[in-house]
């Protein structure tokens, strides 16, 4: 399959630019492995079942061999897309090291998708193996892949972590390995040019895209992000970001295997947890949105629990605030660091472990080597330094494409991809978010489908016309409101929508957390609504 973002002359000057260095994540991880096979690659703890599973880098490589023979004995080759809806469990690590062992693509899905979201991303994926859990938070994803099988003609296969009989997940690691099926296993070697990611994420459409990283635009980040940050083998990386997100994929899976360091996952976010993990692990380095910082410096302030080993806590998904900076350095003796990004090019800009505090407080960083930015008014010229405009990027990593989207991505003749967001830059190249062009409410690190939820509230007989915006909460950054005008005669209560929407199958994170019913949406003259007042009707109910 072609990808309209990766023309010869794209790869002709990234390589020649030393950019990409046509390296896989095979060949660090086989380095590792040959080098100390005995060192702990990976530890990951179940919340709910205190399980807790442990696996060197030579265990890690033995059992992601054997789920990649299981993929070859069910036919699962170069392309075909291996889809995982799985927790931060040690099975995400082992299948996307066995997904790059056969050539397949990794497509992580949240845990969080219902069968609304799946039917649709596993449609289009036209996704060969689906493995899910068999029950998490109380949520049974074995009945729900059961029921929405029928409307898939493509999937082969389902297996269920902690499954029952032919679909058991430890059906399908092969117990042998023949001298046929290991000459194929180590005859191949993947193209760095490769898609080996699919990753869905929201858009103003409203319909999920399928964001594609082949090896190069992956690493290529990395490679900067691992050097900026002064992170190495030695490091203990803990994960409390899904693993189905850019940020927990990048950074809590593919780095540590990338630097042969130890990663340490968490499935379920309490900050209590979290703090134990770092002590108990002597973990280095961790990454999160704000709220999973917030939580974990008032925990370790409330209770007196040090994180002594901690060195760095990278904040992204929303500007943090200068007070939470402060009280953070306080409770965890780390460096705050801010970043900015996207899934369809990871980390963009990021702040120094050496700047001062005001650049983490009051911008998202500098551009990492190979990637660049700029910030352009309506007419795409660049605008002066601290003035607000369209942020665009160009770079090493950025993506290759959309599945079965060409042309959707807006990147111009020059390679600058338009982000949808609003910034400004400084006199040092930092940037800062300042909105989004785009129609995204970003609630706890989570982009919520503004015109999907709308479109489906539209539906509800009550309902005669729908906005949904975002309002400001200390914790998770932004909350959805429900704007709602009921037709003549009929009403909707808060939870008649939510009972509404929970039937639709929709994921409960969507769902907003407040309804407010109006006479009328406020309107520009030529009939669009003027969400930037509904926004601020929000702000002011709330006292924000």
């Amino acid at each position: 399959m072609s990808y309209d973002l990766l023309p010869a002359s794209r790869r002709d000057a990234m390589t020649r630019a030393g950019l990409w260095r046509d390296e896989t994540l095979l060949d660090h991880f086989r380095r590792h492995v040959e080098a100390h096979p005995d060192k702990t690659a990976v530890v990951a703890t179940r919340a709910e079942s205190g399980a807790e599973a442990r696996f060197t880098y030579a265990e890690l490589d033995r059992l992601s061999d054997q789920v990649a023979v299981g993929f070859l004995r069910r036919g699962v080759g170069d392309g075909d897309v291996v889809s995982f809806q799985l927790p931060n469990w040690w099975q995400f690590p082992v299948l996307h090291l066995a997904c790059l062992k056969v050539g397949a693509v990794s497509n992580p899905l949240m845990v969080i998708f219902r069968e609304r979201e799946l039917t649709f991303m596993l449609g289009l994926a036209e996704s060969k193996i689906l493995i899910v859990p068999a029950r998490f938070r109380n949520v049974d994803h074995r009945a729900i892949a059961a029921g929405i099988r029928a409307d898939l003609p493509r999937l082969a296969h389902v297996f269920v972590a902690d499954g029952e009989g032919e679909e058991d997940f430890a059906n399908l690691i092969a117990a042998d390995i023949t001298d046929a099926e290991a000459a194929v296993l180590g005859g191949r070697r993947l193209s760095p040019d490769a898609v080996i990611q699919l990753l869905y994420t929201s858009g103003t459409t409203g319909e999920p895209k399928g964001v594609s990283h082949t090896s190069n635009t992956m690493l290529a980040n990395l490679v900067p992000f691992a050097e900026r940050l002064h992170l190495g083998p030695a490091d203990v990386i803990h994960m409390p970001s899904p693993m189905a997100h850019q940020l927990g994929f990048m950074y809590g899976l593919v780095l540590p295997a990338m630097l042969g360091a130890t990663a340490v996952l968490q499935d379920i976010f309490v900050a209590e947890t979290m703090a134990q993990q770092i002590t108990r692990e002597g973990a280095t380095f961790t990454m999160g949105a704000t709220p999973f910082l917030n939580d974990l410096a008032d925990h370790c302030l409330r209770t007196g629990t040090p994180t002594p080993t901690l060195r760095i806590f990278v904040s992204a998904g929303a500007p943090i605030p200068r007070p939470l900076v402060v009280k953070a350095r306080e409770a965890l003796g780390a460096a705050i660091i801010s970043a900015w990004g996207m899934s369809e090019n990871g980390a963009v800009t990021t702040t120094r472990v050496e700047d001062p505090q005001d650049k983490v407080t009051s911008t998202d960083g500098c551009p990492l080597p190979g990637m660049d930015v700029r910030v352009v008014d309506l007419h795409g010229k660049v605008v002066p330094a601290g003035e607000e405009g369209m942020l665009q990027v160009r770079g090493c990593s950025n993506f290759v494409g959309y599945l079965k989207r060409p042309g959707l991505a807006q990147v111009d003749q020059d390679g600058w991809f338009d982000t949808g967001d609003i910034a400004r830059m400084d006199a040092d190249g930092y940037i800062r978010i300042a909105g989004r062009s785009k129609d995204i409410i970003i609630r706890g690190g989570e982009n919520i489908p503004v015109v999907e939820v709308e479109n489906i509230l539209f539906k509800h007989p009550a309902i005669a016309a729908v906005a949904v915006v975002g309002y400001p909460d200390p914790r998770l950054g932004e909350r959805a409101c429900a704007f709602v005008m009921p037709r003549a005669g009929m009403s909707i209560t808060f939870e008649e929508m939510v009972a509404y929407l929970k039937a639709q199958k929709m994921a409960v994170q969507y769902i907003p957390e407040r309804l407010e019913v109006v006479a009328a949406l406020p309107q520009t003259p030529s009939g669009k609504i003027q969400k930037f007042r509904l926004r601020e009707m929000a702000k002011a109910a709330t006292g924000a």
